[in-house]
């Protein structure tokens, strides 16, 4: 296991029992949904990214267990919705059924809406002042909204079977991946009252790690199996799909992968030691197989 697999799993473990305080109470189906959904594990990055942020800005990650948590509120309920007939229509995620295969269509669509409901909610009841739950709040709504990450999964939808340029899919990544993932940054950052300069190194970080976690992605789809992944492979080609293995192949896809992963490390190198998780993350992400 590599230092960052470690830092994943014991990052995911702490998270794990501060989640538990976020959880939906009822027993009803949707609740039942939305508790499957969230803690259905996964990597859990993007709260590892927001821990390390804040950690590295001299923050205290503890208190911003609550962000983590409404960040990962958004990214389940994304998941949901993404999985639905009417998206990308899987059975499967993260090795299990996808939330609609278990509980309906219905059901699932309503977990999701109250997911992303429940995220501001905790924004708005973290500890921390008015003033930084307001900003907490802009920075996650922007993300996930229009203008991020439904907007690029939109962009998704309406490019599949058609060509496109390098230019496109940048943008439909840095929408649809990558917004998310920037919010995970800047929040930590937030927590952390860090400077106008270490925000700016951070989404500079965040923008690079963005585009390689989407690249990786789609050379996943091409190379991984579903034992592995969790969820079905393969499907990207199979649904006529705009993807960097698409528009590069898979050796090229690979080459851009390091310089996304290059332009990562050199962000995120005044701040951070050769060692550390944030620096290491971009490589481990070229090599990973789930």
């Amino acid at each position: 296991m590599t230092d960052v697999e470690v830092y994943l799993r014991e990052g995911s473990i702490a998270f794990e029992a501060a989640l538990e305080r976020y959880l939906p109470q009822g027993d009803d189906l949707v609740s039942q949904a939305m508790c499957y959904s969230l803690a259905g594990g996964g990597k859990r990055i993007r709260p590892a990214l927001l821990s390390a942020f804040c950690a590295l800005f001299n923050g205290e990650p503890e208190q911003a267990q609550a962000f983590a948590a409404a960040i990962e509120m958004v990214h389940s309920y994304s998941l949901i919705h993404d999985d639905l007939p009417c998206m990308d229509d899987d059975d499967y995620r993260r090795g299990r059924l996808s939330c609609h295969r278990k509980f309906g269509e219905q059901a699932a669509l309503l977990a999701g809406d109250a997911l992303l409901t429940q995220a501001f909610a905790v924004l708005a009841g973290a500890d921390f002042t008015p003033e930084l739950r307001i900003r907490a709040v802009d920075v996650l709504s922007k993300a996930a909204g229009q203008a991020g990450m439904a907007g690029g999964q939109w962009l998704d939808l309406s490019y599949e079977t058609k060509a496109i340029k390098r230019a496109q899919l940048e943008d439909m990544n840095r929408r649809k991946t990558g917004a998310l993932l920037c919010a995970a940054c800047e929040l930590g950052c937030l927590a952390a009252a860090a400077n106008e300069e270490q925000t700016a190194a951070a989404l500079r970080y965040a923008d690079s790690l963005g585009l390689l976690f989407q690249l990786t992605d789609d050379i996943l789809d091409v190379t991984g199996d579903r034992a592995k992944l969790g969820k079905s492979a393969g499907k990207d080609a199979a649904a006529g799909k705009s993807t960097w293995v698409s528009l590069l192949g898979l050796e090229r896809a690979r080459m851009v992968a390091q310089e996304y992963a290059a332009l990562a490390r050199h962000a995120i190198a005044p701040y951070a030691g050769a060692d550390d998780f944030l620096y290491c993350l971009p490589g481990w992400l070229v090599e990973r197989e789930y």
